[in-house]
């Protein structure tokens, strides 16, 4: 019977009620919870991650658990674990909270979480390290086809028309370690010493599209354009236009010729001599001042801004100083040695003031540069365009630091990477859900949400779990602001035909 509604009204009712009380001094603090006892049920078992559920059906109904077991084929037997297994037990550690491989054990070790998810016990942690072993970079490849079955399933799902321009971005980062025997690691020009992992992303919803692991010291733009082609041939049929977006190191000129024949792009250019030679001849009437929009709207009334405390330090310590006075753009038509057509290059010009405590040293000038197929964008849109790519270190951000899928738990390249795109499944799983969820403004709040807080408000609900018959019932017994939209997802996920 679908009565939830009423109660999280209920619910609702009863926090507000309580929040909203008269606030007055009671003589004594708060938190003032003192004669607490410990107590232990003898038969009701519960979970403090009731969201599992909706995400293990989310996983059954987009095909993704049938899709791993077709592609992959790393088990000679299956006792009693298939490669799904395998996969999932890891992404859902990490969605459960887990940083590390070793915190599988904690849910190996909880009846009721094995109850919730209709499994008799889930692989150990050295299980799982052995299972990564066991790939190599075809098995990658297919692991990762296999994730995208899953996503152009959810994609298909979506409203038509929903994807009018995807932008594909893509990046390296690094992923250190301390170890002194990982397999394939190496030192970068910073003298860090582990991975330097390729991670090509879809702007639109923060998707990691394609993870791809290398050693240490290779540049950013070694081999992308092969994951580049990948993502443009994923994408390209749910899109209305597809544009790339990547800094100066993804300024591959070889293939713009090729690219420009089906997307759009928009990628930095280094300031070599050459172009800071051609910006100079110019003529003054080339350059228009540069109105950056502003970065917020405030909803409510202005604040006060706060005092820098910053400044005026630099400024008694005498430290060099160096701030923007104004920026103009320009643009012009540009060929790169290795095409045969011509781009447009919008060009970003700095007048920079340097100081030193008080004093003005001198003035300098420094130029950006932005190469594009978008002719139909301003230039002042195209730096526009340029400048949004920097929201894929949030992303990054969050794979480092949320989802911990660069702490390299394993002994060489591959299992490594094996883990990090498994780790990156969970990343993707929240933007699965989130591109369920009926309400497409609260659709896009989720895809914004930080890692932690997704899990805090949709994953770690306090639950009972009940087998009856052939039903596996989650029972709620928490209260979240989100409950209603959370409930509202998982009959969306019902109502997903099985693939």
């Amino acid at each position: 019977m679908r009565q939830y509604p009423k109660i999280v009204r209920a619910r609702k009712r009863r926090i507000e009620r309580r929040l909203a009380g008269q606030m007055t001094d009671r003589g004594r603090p708060v938190l003032a919870g003192r004669n607490i006892h410990y107590e232990m049920s003898a038969k009701t078992q519960g979970i403090g991650t009731g969201g599992m559920g909706a995400f293990h059906l989310l996983s059954q109904r987009i095909g993704l658990v049938k899709a791993l077991d077709e592609r992959l084929d790393l088990l000679k037997v299956h006792l009693p674990y298939h490669e799904s297994d395998h996969v999932l037990s890891m992404a859902y550690n990490i969605l459960a909270g887990g940083q590390r491989l070793e915190d599988m054990e904690l849910l190996r070790q909880d009846a009721a979480f094995l109850d919730a998810l209709g499994a008799s016990r889930i692989p150990d942690p050295t299980t799982a390290g052995d299972f990564t072993r066991r790939f190599d970079a075809k098995d990658i490849g297919r692991l990762m086809d296999a994730i995208n079955e899953g996503r152009e399933r959810v994609w298909r799902c979506q409203e038509k028309g929903w994807m009018a321009e995807a932008f594909i971005e893509m990046d390296g980062t690094m992923a250190p370690t301390l170890g002194a025997c990982k397999g394939g690691m190496d030192v970068s020009y910073k003298g860090v010493w582990g991975y330097h992992p390729l991670i090509v992303t879809l702007a639109n919803t923060k998707e990691v599209l394609y993870l791809v692991n290398r050693p240490g010291n290779v540049p950013s733009h070694a081999d992308s354009a092969i994951w580049i082609d990948r993502a443009i041939a994923l994408v390209k049929p749910h899109a209305g236009r597809v544009t790339l977006r990547g800094d100066t190191d993804f300024s591959l000129t070889k293939h713009f010729d090729r690219w420009s024949e089906t997307v759009d792009f928009v990628f930095g250019m280094d300031a070599c001599k050459g172009l800071v030679q051609r910006a100079e001849a110019l003529p003054q009437s080339a350059w228009k001042p540069l109105k950056r929009p502003a970065k917020y709207t405030v909803q409510t009334e202005p604040r006060e801004r706060p005092e820098n405390i910053k400044e005026p330090i630099v400024v008694a310590r005498e430290f060099t100083n160096v701030k923007l006075v104004d920026e103009q753009v320009a643009r012009m038509r540009y060929k790169p040695t290795k095409c045969h057509k011509t781009y447009d290059l919008v060009i970003l010009r700095k007048n920079l003031s340097v100081e030193k405590g008080e004093a003005v040293l001198f003035d300098e000038i420094r130029y950006f540069f932005y190469i594009t197929t978008r002719t139909d964008l301003t230039p002042a849109e195209v730096v526009a365009q340029a400048n949004d790519r920097c929201n894929q270190e949030n992303v990054i951000e969050q794979l480092k630091n949320g989802v911990n899928a660069m702490r390299v738990p394993v002994n060489d390249l591959l299992s490594n990477w094996a883990y990090m795109v498994i780790a990156a499944l969970a990343w993707n799983l929240k933007a699965w859900f989130a591109l369920t969820m009926p309400d497409p403004e609260k659709s896009g709040v989720v895809l914004k949400m930080e890692f932690r807080r997704f899990l805090n408000t949709f994953v770690r609900l306090p639950c009972q779990i009940i087998r009856q018959g052939r039903r596996i019932v989650y029972r709620l017994l928490g209260y979240n602001a989100w409950m209603s939209d959370f409930l509202r997802t998982w009959e969306a996920i019902r109502r997903l035909a099985p693939a």
